[in-house]
């Protein structure tokens, strides 16, 4: 039987999966980026491009010498150690959690201006749905849907960018002069830059998800991905800032509907109600196809982490369409969870996103620096330059600490207070799982040093009480019998199992001188024997006549008390008194 050959992905189609992710940006990055820059975002913007072409090379080289799934994680895993690597990929599995779900709610909300009565949060929980569906059906279909709607998102700006042209060509761009020289807030336009920067880095989120995917594309298509990315958000982003500042005053396009929906006041503004409804259908589908490069991303993360058994071995189950669909399930529902936690306030995890990202970013330089240093002989096809290196890490930590120092929204926590809030649950489960022998043994130490003194203190109790049980059971009784009457032995036998505790019983046979023992007695006190396995019989025949001064004796011989010893009912031709015996006890 033919191997079934796994189909990679070509240029389009890798491109696709995460250009949706980091060319949706420009529904919302102008606008932050005019929020804290004003007039400067289009140059905070091409600074973040700059940055991004750094980081081109540093990709480049760390994932062409490692071309494994991961990202960070596996750059970090093969040049330190899994911990450090455990922790790029936690702040990586948080990134795409915060992508997916701030993604998905977003895109709801722009089809809900479409259709009014659309229930936002359950929606956004089948949109979620959908793409889970999706990726489990495999990357190769996956990748058809973010093709297309790749390819529309590109038209759909194309046909804006057009429109704004013409717009400004008869209109002029008399609104952009007046925003130059619109007052900033704060005095300062180094601070501008620097705040408007820090936002602006966001409009990048998505570079990194090409490098948790690598696996699956074909050779050569992982740094043409890269370029491709770099030259979308190079080109559209800055642009659109422009245009935004060519359209519309800084005070109105920092109001709260501009900074939400501002690409649809745009082409509401130049093109009217069908430009705006384009618009608003292309901004459902890309940041839809955001969610798509989440799915795909975490799950090519997750499945390298479980083949490093960080992650249960679980989740390596894989469908007839080769997607580990336990891992997709998983994410589905965390980040239904987080959506439902939040209440759709997805504003809240705004620190999860921007912290997370950027420090993966960060911890992506720090790797190649480390694979530079620690394995310099591995091939590689391209280098970055130490300076590039330098600079590229810079230029994310000073993006980082901006977005740390931001003021949040009045009345959300700091960014930092909701990073930390899901950042820490899922390292202490990192840190469980690296350490979990370690654990285990702790726990196990523990369990011995509660419950060893119970377990001791049972075990003496119940050897005390097995001892005294034997105890009661040593004791031993004695019948009289006068014959082989094996109905009358029978009988002994069933009045001392339930009503006595002992495991042997003497069975005595007082036979005078001259006479004969009865021929069956031995054979019926072997065969009761066997029946009553749990008690030891012993036949003893003793020589003499039957009388108080023998019962005695045989009591003082044995050391068995006369109230142990039991006869059958005498006759009237017995010669003593029952209370003459000395206190034998009657059976039957």
């Amino acid at each position: 039987m033919k191997n079934k050959v796994h189909k990679k992905l070509n240029e389009l189609e890798s491109t696709a999966i995460c250009g949706n992710d980091i060319s949706s940006s420009v529904l919302y990055v102008s606008a932050l980026a005019i929020a804290y820059a004003g007039q400067y975002a289009w140059i905070t913007l091409l600074i973040v491009s700059l940055v991004l072409f750094l980081f081109r090379r540093i990709y480049g080289e760390v994932v062409g010498a490692l071309p494994l799934n991961g990202g960070a994680y596996n750059a970090l895993l093969n040049t330190t150690s899994k911990f450090m690597a455990s922790f790029a990929a936690t702040l990586t599995i948080l990134s795409y959690m915060a992508t997916a779900v701030i993604s998905a709610n977003e895109a709801i909300h722009y089809l809900h201006h479409l259709v009014p009565a659309m229930p936002i949060i359950l929606s956004t929980v089948g949109l979620l749905g959908v793409f889970a569906l999706l990726t489990i059906g495999g990357i190769t279909e996956s990748s058809k849907v973010a093709i297309g709607i790749f390819l529309f998102h590109l038209i759909s700006l194309l046909i804006l960018t057009g429109f704004i042209a013409f717009y400004l060509f008869q209109n002029g761009i008399s609104i952009f002069f007046e925003n130059w020289n619109f007052e900033l807030a704060g005095g300062s336009i180094w601070i501008a830059i620097f705040l408007g920067f820090s936002a602006s880095m966001l409009g990048v989120s998505g570079f990194e998800s090409s490098a948790n995917f690598v696996e699956e594309q074909q050779k050569g298509v992982f740094p043409k991905t890269l370029r491709n990315m770099w030259g979308i958000v190079s080109i559209i982003n800055p642009l659109m800032a422009l245009f935004a500042l060519a359209l519309f005053t800084i005070p109105v396009l920092r109001g709260d509907d501009y900074q939400n929906t501002l690409l649809v006041e745009m082409a509401n503004l130049v093109g009217g109600n069908w430009v705006a409804i384009l618009i608003s259908i292309d901004a459902f589908l890309v940041l839809s196809g955001a969610v798509l490069t989440s799915f795909v991303g975490v799950s090519g993360l997750l499945e390298r982490m479980t083949l490093d058994r960080i992650m249960p071995q679980f989740f390596l189950k894989k469908n007839k369409k080769g997607s580990s669909y336990r891992i997709i399930i998983m994410f589905f529902l965390l980040t239904v969870s987080v959506l439902m936690i939040t209440q759709g306030e997805v504003s809240l995890l705004a620190g999860v996103y921007t912290i997370s990202f950027l420090s993966v970013m960060a911890l992506f330089g720090i790797g190649n620096i480390l694979l530079k240093v620690k394995r310099e002989s591995l091939p590689r096809p391209e280098k970055a330059r130490w300076p590039a290196v330098f600079i590229a890490i810079l230029g994310v930590l000073i993006a980082l600490l901006g977005n740390i120092l931001m003021n949040p929204k009045e009345g959300n926590p700091s960014n930092v207070n909701v990073f930390l809030s899901y950042f820490i649950p899922f390292m202490i489960f990192i840190i469980f799982m690296l350490n979990r022998t370690l654990v285990l043994k702790l726990l196990l130490k523990f369990i011995h040093y509660m419950f060893d003194p119970i377990r001791r203190g049972v075990y003496k109790m119940d050897r005390n009480i097995l001892n005294f049980i034997d105890k009661i059971n040593q004791q031993e009784f004695v019948f009289f019998t006068r014959g082989d009457n094996i109905a009358a032995l029978n009988k002994v036998m069933l009045y001392i199992t339930k009503n006595e505790h002992t495991r042997k019983i003497k069975i005595v046979h007082v036979v005078k001188p001259g006479h004969q023992v009865p021929e069956n007695l031995a054979v019926e006190i072997d065969f009761l024997d066997r029946e009553y396995p749990k008690i030891k019989l012993e036949l003893i025949i003793e020589e003499g006549e039957f009388n108080p001064e023998l019962i005695q004796e045989l009591s003082k011989r044995w050391k068995i008390p006369v109230n142990f010893m039991f006869i059958g009912s005498p006759g009237d031709k017995f010669s003593y008194k029952v209370e003459e015996l000395g206190g034998v006890r009657l059976v039957i």
